[in-house]
């Protein structure tokens, strides 16, 4: 069974949000979407500087089975792309919700993060999805 863990937001693209302070959040995929895709052989993150909105692709993992986007769960600039992807892709498969995270965001709008899933609504997807 995945890992959901409560401190975070979801999105139901499998996404996973974490708040840093007032303006910043870190992004990655769920351990949900990790498990499905198989393992991760590719990940190309957005590059610093870069602007995003809001469920629009952003973001690019391939694994054996399938490449796929990452859509962004919030508008803003991304100030930090985890790097260690570029040679270490399976960190995503390896620890989801730590090292294997995607970017750093500094949020445009951070009333956004209430669009997003808690921990319960997206457990109810996964399980809605079997």
């Amino acid at each position: 069974m995945s890992q959901i863990p409560e401190d975070l937001k979801y999105t139901r693209n499998h996404e996973w949000v974490r708040r840093e302070d007032d303006a910043h959040v870190t992004v990655g995929i769920t351990d949900h979407a990790q498990e499905s895709l198989g393992d991760i052989v590719f990940a190309e993150p957005p590059e610093e500087g870069t602007s995003i909105s809001a469920e629009e692709g952003c973001a690019v993992i391939e694994s054996v089975k399938a490449a796929s986007d990452l859509y962004a769960p919030v508008s803003g600039e991304v100030v930090q792309a985890n790097e260690e992807l570029a040679d270490s892709p399976e960190l995503i498969n390896n620890d989801p919700y730590g090292d294997g995270w995607v970017m750093r965001v500094k949020l445009s709008d951070p009333n956004e993060l209430d669009n997003l899933l808690d921990a319960s609504a997206y457990q109810e997807l996964v399980a809605e999805e079997g």
